[in-house]
C-alpha cells in the first residue's frame, strides 16, 4: 500500500520544551515590577527552572497521566478492615512532590513569598490543574491556624515544608504535611452556619469529639483538615488529624469520591466523622471568623488557577495557528485569527496581571492593602473565575476539530475551567461579599479608589469608568439585585487601571477600547479593527 496518503503535514508541533515562565511576558514583568529588587535574580531563577520543568515533556505527559488515571477508593482492605484510602496513579505524587518541593506551599515564612508562590502556582498548575487543590489548602491553612498560637507552633512549620512525605502516619513523624479543608454540607451548601455536624466536649481541653456529614471534602488523604462543626458555644472551626499521636487512625470514614465534570485527578470525596477527634482552632462560636482566613487565600488561588488556565489556553491557541496554514497564509496573519487571539490575549493578561497585584498585597502586609484585597479579592475572583470558561471555549476552537479531541488537551481545560468559579463560594456568594465589604468597611473602598486613581488621567476611556463606577456605588440601597453588574465593573475598571499603569500601550489601549470604552461585541474576536493587534497576539506568542 503507498505510504504517501498517510503524510501528515500542516499540523502544529506539541508545545513541549520551553520555559512556561520566561515565556509569559505579563508574568514575568509582574514579578519584575512587585518583587523587592534584591530578591528578583534568585526569585528569577526559580521560577525559570521551575518553568523549564513544567514545559518539558516528560512532565507533561506526567499531567495527561495524572487526569487518566483518576483516584480510587479503597473503603476496606482485603480481610474487611476499614482503611479509608485512596490510591493515586504515581504521576499524581509526581507533580504533587514537584509542587511542594517548589515552594508551592511556604509562601509565608520567606521574603516576597507571596508573590513568588503566585507565580509559581500559575506556572505549575498549567501542567494539571488538580493537584493545585491540597496545594492551595495546606498554603491557606496557616492563616488560620494563628489564630491558635500553640497550634500554629506545632503544625506551621510542617505546612510550610518543601518536603513531599508521602503516606499517612502521625504527623510529628513525617517531614511535610499537607492539609485540607471540609466545610460544606449537603443541607447547606454554602450557607456553612446551616451545619449540623457536631462537636462534643472531651476531657482535655480544647479537643472534641465530632459527629456529622461533610458533603465535599478534597484531598482526603492529606494529613489534617480543618472543618466546621457545632460546639456548645456555636459554630466553631477545628483540626482534625487523619492519623492520631499514637498511630491509631482517625475516624474519617470516606463514603464516596465525587465524580465530577473536571478537576478528575484531585479526590473529592463525602466523609463521615463519628466519634473523631478534634482541636478547637480559636475560640467556639467564632469558626466563620476563624476558617475565612483560609477561605481568603484560597479565593485567591481561585483567581490564580483562573490565570492559570487562561494563559495556557491562549499559549495553545496562538502557537497553533502560528504554524498551521489555511486559505493561503499561517492563521495568525489573517486579520479575523488575529482578532480572536489578541482579545484572548487581553483576558489573559488581565487577569495575570490583577491576580499577582493582589498576591503583592499579601506581601505588603499593611493596614491599606489589607484593606485594599478585603473588597479586590473577591471582585477578582467573581470576575476572573466568571472569564476562564469562555476564553477556554474560545481558545479550543482556534483548534478546530483538533481542540474538540481529547488527546490534543484543550478539552481538559475547558472542563476544568468553570471549578474556580463554583470552589471557595461561586459569584453570588463573591457578589455579595463585596457589597459587604462596601456598606460595612469604609476604609476597602478607600483603598480600592486609591488604588484604581493612580491611573486616573492616563486613558479617558477609564477615567469615564471610573466616573460611572462612583456613580453607581453613590447608592448602595437595594443593591442586591444588580450586585452582579457592580462587581463586574469594579473588577474592570481594576485591571483597566492596572494595564493602564503597567502593560504596553497596545495592549492597555485596546482594553480600555473593548471592555470600558463600550467598543466591543459580544464574543471574542469582535475588537476595533483599527488596534494594534499584531503587537498584542506577538506579546502573547509561547517564545522564551
Amino acid at each position: 500500500m503507498a505510504a504517501s496518503t498517510h503524510t501528515v503535514t500542516n499540523q502544529a508541533p506539541p508545545l513541549v520544551g520551553y520555559d512556561v515562565f520566561a515565556a509569559d511576558r505579563a508574568l514575568v514583568e509582574a514579578v519584575d515590577r512587585h518583587i523587592d529588587p534584591g530578591l528578583l535574580d534568585e526569585a528569577r531563577e526559580e521560577l525559570s527552572a521551575l518553568g523549564r520543568t513544567a514545559g518539558s515533556a516528560q512532565v507533561q505527559e506526567w499531567g495527561a497521566l495524572a487526569n487518566e488515571n483518576p483516584p480510587k477508593l479503597h473503603t476496606h482492605d482485603r480481610y474487611g478492615h476499614r482503611i479509608d484510602e485512596v490510591e493515586f496513579h504515581p504521576a499524581w505524587h509526581r507533580l504533587l512532590g514537584k509542587g511542594v518541593s517548589a515552594g508551592l506551599t511556604a509562601a509565608w515564612n520567606r521574603p516576597g513569598g507571596h508573590l513568588r508562590r503566585a507565580a509559581a502556582f500559575v506556572v505549575w498548575t498549567q501542567v494539571e490543574a488538580g493537584n493545585g487543590c491540597p496545594l492551595s489548602m495546606t498554603h491557606a491553612a496557616v492563616p488560620a491556624l494563628r489564630a491558635d498560637p500553640a497550634l500554629a507552633a506545632e503544625w506551621e512549620p510542617r505546612l510550610t515544608s518543601t518536603i513531599y512525605d508521602q503516606g499517612l502516619r502521625p504527623a510529628a513523624e513525617k517531614a511535610g504535611v499537607l492539609f485540607g479543608m471540609g466545610m460544606t454540607e449537603k443541607q447547606g451548601g454554602s450557607d456553612v452556619r446551616a451545619n449540623t455536624t457536631e462537636a462534643r466536649p472531651l476531657a482535655e481541653d480544647g479537643t472534641y469529639e465530632l459527629t456529622g456529614h461533610k458533603w465535599f471534602c478534597s484531598a482526603p488523604m492529606s494529613d489534617g483538615f480543618l472543618v466546621l462543626a457545632q460546639a456548645p458555644g456555636g459554630l466553631t472551626c477545628f483540626l482534625v488529624p487523619r492519623v492520631l499521636e499514637d498511630g491509631t487512625r482517625n475516624v474519617f470514614r470516606i463514603q464516596r469520591l465525587k465524580d465530577k465534570l473536571g478537576n478528575k485527578s484531585n479526590a473529592s470525596s463525602e466523609v463521615e466523622f463519628d466519634g473523631t477527634w478534634a482541636r478547637r482552632v480559636g475560640d467556639e462560636g467564632r469558626g466563620v471568623r476563624t476558617i475565612i482566613e483560609m477561605v481568603a487565600a484560597t479565593r485567591l488561588d481561585c483567581v490564580l488557577g483562573s490565570a492559570s488556565l487562561m494563559r495556557q489556553a491562549v499559549a495553545q491557541a496562538v502557537h497553533h495557528s502560528t504554524y498551521r496554514e489555511a486559505f493561503g497564509g499561517k492563521l495568525i496573519d489573517k486579520p479575523l485569527m488575529r482578532n480572536v487571539l489578541a482579545d484572548l490575549a487581553l483576558e489573559s493578561e488581565a487577569a495575570t496581571t490583577l491576580a499577582m497585584r493582589l498576591a503583592a498585597a499579601y506581601d505588603d502586609g499593611s493596614e491599606q492593602e489589607r484593606a485594599f484585597l478585603r473588597l479586590a479579592v473577591p471582585a477578582a475572583k467573581y470576575w476572573v473565575t466568571k472569564r476562564c470558561t469562555p476564553v477556554a471555549v474560545e481558545a479550543l476552537e482556534c483548534l478546530g476539530g483538533n481542540g474538540y479531541v481529547e488527546e490534543w488537551g484543550m478539552a481538559r481545560l475547558l472542563r476544568e475551567s468553570p471549578l474556580n468559579s463554583i470552589w471557595e463560594g461561586a459569584g453570588n456568594v463573591q457578589a455579595l461579599d463585596v457589597l459587604r465589604a462596601l456598606q460595612r468597611e469604609p476604609g476597602a473602598l478607600d483603598a480600592y479608589l486609591r488604588e484604581v486613581g493612580r491611573a486616573r488621567g492616563a486613558d479617558h476611556r477609564l477615567d469615564g469608568a471610573i466616573k460611572n463606577l462612583l456613580a453607581e456605588l453613590a447608592d448602595l440601597d437595594g443593591v442586591e439585585g444588580r450586585a452582579r453588574r457592580l462587581v463586574e465593573r469594579v473588577a474592570l475598571v481594576l485591571q483597566g487601571s492596572l494595564l493602564v499603569q503597567y502593560a504596553p500601550p497596545e495592549v492597555a489601549d485596546a482594553f480600555c477600547a473593548s471592555r470600558l470604552g463600550g467598543d466591543w461585541g459580544s464574543a471574542f474576536g469582535t475588537l476595533p479593527h483599527s488596534l494594534d493587534l499584531a503587537t498584542v497576539v506577538e506579546r502573547a506568542r509561547p517564545v522564551s
